[in-house]
């Protein structure tokens, strides 16, 4: 299905206002259990999209391997020193 595309399917509200999106619209946008959605009312439009990771969101997952914060001096240290050995092995 291009973006261009259109599927056009019908939900009804409940009264406690939830409402099921319909497994082709799921499926098309993967949408699974626990995914974040966007609602959007805007001219009288409402848009409902998923919500996307951004890399962010992504940031401390890993944890530190150091265990600290490190300054930038540290890092460009180490930027340099990995640079040096890099160039010392393109040598040999």
């Amino acid at each position: 299905m291009s973006k261009h595309d259109r599927i056009e399917q019908h939900s009804s509200v409940s009264s406690r206002g939830q409402t099921t999106i319909p497994k082709e619209l799921r499926d098309q946008l993967g949408i699974v259990e626990g995914t974040e959605l966007i609602w959007v009312l805007k001219n009288g439009q409402m848009t409902v999209e998923p919500k996307t990771r951004r890399l962010a969101d992504y940031a401390g997952i890993l944890g530190n391997p150091l265990g600290r914060a490190v300054s930038i001096e540290e890092m460009n240290a180490a930027i340099l020193e990995q640079a040096a050995a890099l160039h010392d092995e393109s040598k040999r």
